[in-house]
């Protein structure tokens, strides 16, 4: 099965970071948390990493609709975006596919959240 969606593109982490924090926007989902890679890698770690980004995306809509028919689906959020360097000028941009991450909750309300959810990052993903 697969469990996200992705696209290349061309670009630098940063940019590409931009690009998505305003097509996240666009669909209605906020930007929650954000995790540097690289930077926690090299700080807790001392290792190298290529440059790689972690975003958490909410809908708060969407949320408060999964959260209303499973309590405990907050394990499963927010939507998680990686950005990575994948070779110079080139970056990948990919995305959690929320239907997969949450079949095995066998909720049929839920389903049909994820399902929504599901299309808009996928549209999302397609259009950077």
């Amino acid at each position: 099965m697969v469990y996200y969606f992705s696209k290349t593109i061309e670009g630098d982490v940063q940019g590409v970071a931009s690009q998505v924090r305003a097509a996240l926007k666009k669909y209605g989902f906020g930007v929650i948390s954000e995790i540097d890679i690289q930077k926690t890698f090299k700080e807790k770690l001392a290792e190298d990493f290529r440059p790689y980004l972690i975003l958490g995306a909410c809908n708060p809509h969407f949320a408060y609709q999964a959260l209303q028919s499973e309590d405990k689906i907050g394990t499963m959020l927010p939507c998680n975006i990686i950005i990575q360097q994948v070779d110079e000028g080139s970056v990948e941009v990919a995305a959690v596919d929320p239907a997969a991450s949450m079949s095995a909750v066998e909720n049929q309300d839920l389903g049909n959240i994820a399902h929504n959810v599901r299309a808009r990052l996928r549209e999302l993903v397609e259009e950077l």
